[in-house]
């Protein structure tokens, strides 16, 4: 039983990994147009090259953050329905360290210990710095299109649509929504560039950050994978108390003139 379960654990952690090493910078996806557009303040390159910017500054001013994370890997299907949770205490430290403490876990050990903790020793090692620069939302790994324009209250106001330049599992094809003033990305709707395993026939992420004092990060997860010969893997992540511990000054975004 073991080994025929484990593949799906494996592609819902592969699928998700750009999501969790992009977790100091903000990011936001979906597929296809935006219903009910109208005329964008500013062009496709003003928007990305704001977000790029907006993004390292951030990234740069972060020392240190902690919150707790519940993840929750379920299975229905063919196979025996499994349902496995972990709660953990993260920190962050600067440039690019992350540890875990485990908190409570429950369901089954095989599935707490070879999904969900393997899934955190993944992201450790994702946010070393030479891993980050393969899977950073930059025009180095992403074309980027098909900018629309809708303002809403909470300010996630432009949308644009991501592809990757290589075919990775560690990159995603979807939407990614921006914030009109932060220019922090804050919300995702995406698929995989690559299916991350032959046991998986497709999956779709779900990603939303908040805003917690400067910074934007986490608030929740969800990969949901289908899975070859029947049955479906959802893996979800919840950010709860996020407390920045240490930080550089980050000054007042104000909006940026369409003339850029």
């Amino acid at each position: 039983m073991l080994e025929s379960i484990q593949p799906c654990g494996l592609l819902v952690r592969f699928a998700l990994l750009f999501f969790l090493v992009a977790s100091v910078s903000p990011a936001a996806i979906a597929e296809g147009p935006a219903g009910g557009a109208i005329h964008s303040p500013m062009t496709l390159s003003q928007v990305v090259n704001t977000m790029m910017e907006r993004n390292v500054e951030r990234a740069r001013a972060l020392e240190s953050y902690s919150e707790r994370r519940i993840y929750t890997i379920a299975y229905t299907g063919i196979l025996k329905d499994f349902r496995a949770s972990m709660v953990v205490d993260m920190t962050y430290r600067a440039p690019g360290s992350k540890s875990f403490t485990v908190v409570s876990e429950s369901g089954p050990k095989w599935a707490v210990n070879e999904i969900l903790k393997r899934l955190t020793r993944t992201e450790a090692q994702a946010q070393q710095a030479k891993n980050r620069k393969n899977v950073d939302l930059n025009t180095v790994n992403y074309d980027f299109s098909n900018l629309e324009y809708q303002p809403v209250p909470d300010g996630c106001s432009y949308s644009l649509w991501v592809q990757p330049k290589r075919h990775t599992k560690y990159l995603y094809r979807g939407r990614i929504w921006v914030n009109d003033r932060d220019f922090a990305v804050c919300r995702v709707e995406a698929r995989p560039s690559k299916t991350p395993s032959f046991w998986i026939l497709d999956t779709t992420i779900s990603h939303r950050y908040h805003k917690v004092g400067k910074f934007w990060l986490p608030v929740s997860d969800k990969s949901v994978s289908n899975i070859r010969f029947g049955g479906k893997a959802t893996l979800t992540i919840s950010y709860l108390d996020t407390k920045i511990i240490a930080a550089q000054p980050v000054k007042e975004n104000s909006p940026v003139s369409p003339d850029l």
